[in-house]
């Protein structure tokens, strides 16, 4: 079905490139557009991933261009598309639908992106980006008074994303109030020694390995691990529905659940 506004799609890309910058960025994959559909765009579905759960639902949903997250080529594939990738791209192909995919670009953009959006459902303030690549934020709350303890920010954090959230609470300092907090959405575990060095008390990110656990303990700082993809559902909708409304183009978030 032809959409009344449209929009060439090197235009578009030319768009997403313009607010993400993907040049400034070393990534484990390509940024921009990662399979070419039909020329003229005019309806944008935004998802996380670029599963076949959500390509299936973009045909659905009559799009001409899928804007995500996580693409389908990464670093260290081995060049063949076999399997899961050849069904994922045989519909892409077959309907003519265009993939976007920013990676690290769409996590560090200061006001659309995931970590901005994470702290705005959060209700946190961006004070600074600081880390690997500007990927972390630190900041407070949006609202001055701060949490008591862990378990109000864990019940917070729960509330916020609706979903349970792992708390590692550090072991000198169970109970103290929390002011300045670090984010990192997604898989962001490695960035916890940045956040203690910029002196955060809290350290929220989607995934926890073996070693933060310890750290958190050690170092005085409660980590709190909410999921991927809880914390990565706010940068790609918001990115895209803001180029959509600058260029008229309709635009739909579909959101794929995963418990990851």
């Amino acid at each position: 079905m032809a959409h009344q506004n449209t929009m060439a799609r090197a235009d578009l890309l030319g768009a997403f490139n313009a607010e993400l910058q993907p040049e400034c960025f070393t990534d484990y994959g390509p940024n921009g557009l990662q399979v070419q559909g039909r020329e003229r765009i005019g309806k944008i579905v935004s998802g996380v991933t670029a599963s076949r759960a959500l390509i299936e639902a973009a045909i659905a949903a009559d799009a001409d261009a899928l804007f995500v997250h996580h693409g389908l080529f990464w670093r260290g594939q081995d060049g063949t598309i076999t399997g899961w990738l050849k069904q994922r791209l045989r519909l892409l192909l077959a309907h003519d639908i265009n993939l976007f995919a920013y990676h690290l670009p769409l996590d560090a953009h200061p006001t659309l992106g995931n970590n901005a959006q994470l702290g705005r459902v959060l209700g946190l303030q961006a004070q600074r980006q600081f880390g690997e690549q500007n990927l972390c934020f630190l900041g407070a709350p949006r609202n001055g008074q701060g949490f008591a303890d862990v378990n109000a920010l864990q019940n917070h954090l729960s509330a916020a994303l609706g979903r349970p959230v792992l708390a590692i609470a550090p072991a000198a300092n169970a109970t103290g109030p929390i002011q300045t907090l670090a984010w990192c959405s997604g898989g962001g575990q490695g960035q916890f020694e940045a956040a203690i060095a910029a002196g955060a008390q809290a350290f929220i990110t989607g995934e926890i390995s073996e070693a933060q656990t310890h750290l958190a303990r050690e170092c005085g700082v409660a980590f709190f691990a909410c999921g991927h993809h809880a914390t990565e559902r706010y940068g790609a909708p918001a990115l895209a529905a803001h180029v959509a409304a600058r260029h008229n183009l309709a635009h739909q978030f579909i959101d794929i659940d995963n418990p990851a």
